[in-house]
């Protein structure tokens, strides 16, 4: 421990905070994505037209059943190939790594928010989808107006915590020679020699914005009711 040197992490700290910058960018937009295709997805499992229901279970069980890593090897190696055959081009079409990571989660995480809205929506009791329909709403008025607001407030604790574990999956997009915050330290670390003391204060920030993150979360939960 002696010979470790933390100045390293003071002389970077421009270079460090640009790649934790876009970890918390590519965290919010893949959230809020996610969110909203994952909402939608539920919808769609939850509506009784049988091949919708069946195509959004399919998609669902596929995502979640993959490991996240193949998926963003996916997207980013074999989505341009299936593109280039399909468009008959001479060369596969340049996605580009930070397009490959958003597009990547958004629809990796879009299964995962689809099981916590699906259950958000079940847990509204069935009275207040019959009262709806009795005002004259259809299946996505009542969607809308009575059953999603509510299940929103009931997962929110859900929400936030998928989200928490979706910042420490962020960290795989540095295998794509992405800037983002431990691709940032990674870069520093093979230049400056200190891996040690850069990996070491990656995971420390990690610990803590994690832990403070996850308190918030349990805060929250303790103080909103559970409607029913």
């Amino acid at each position: 421990m002696d010979g470790l040197d933390f100045d390293v992490v003071a002389r970077t700290w421009p270079y460090l905070l640009s790649g934790l910058r876009y970890t918390l960018q590519l965290t919010a937009v893949a959230a809020l994505g996610g969110i909203v295709l994952g909402t939608l997805l539920a919808m769609a499992r939850l509506s009784s037209i049988r091949p919708l229901a069946l195509a959004a279970a399919g998609y669902v069980n596929l995502m979640r059943s993959v490991p996240l890593l193949l998926v963003i090897f996916w997207f980013y190696f074999l989505l341009p190939v299936v593109l280039q055959s399909i468009t008959g081009a001479e060369r596969p079409p340049q996605i580009g790594a930070e397009r490959s990571a958003y597009i990547t989660f958004i629809m990796f995480e879009g299964a995962y928010f689809c099981e916590i809205m699906r259950a958000g929506i079940q847990s509204i009791s069935k009275g207040q989808v019959g009262a709806a329909y009795a005002l004259g709403l259809n299946y996505w008025q009542s969607m809308r107006l009575v059953v999603l607001p509510q299940a929103f407030r009931n997962m929110l604790p859900l929400l936030l915590t998928q989200t928490i574990v979706l910042f420490q999956d962020v960290s795989l997009v540095s295998l794509l020679n992405v800037t983002d915050f431990v691709g940032a330290a990674g870069k520093i670390a093979q230049r400056d020699s200190r891996i040690v003391e850069m990996y070491l204060f990656v995971a420390v920030v990690y610990f803590v914005l994690c832990s403070l993150l996850s308190m918030f979360v349990r805060r929250l939960q303790a103080r909103i009711a559970i409607v029913r």
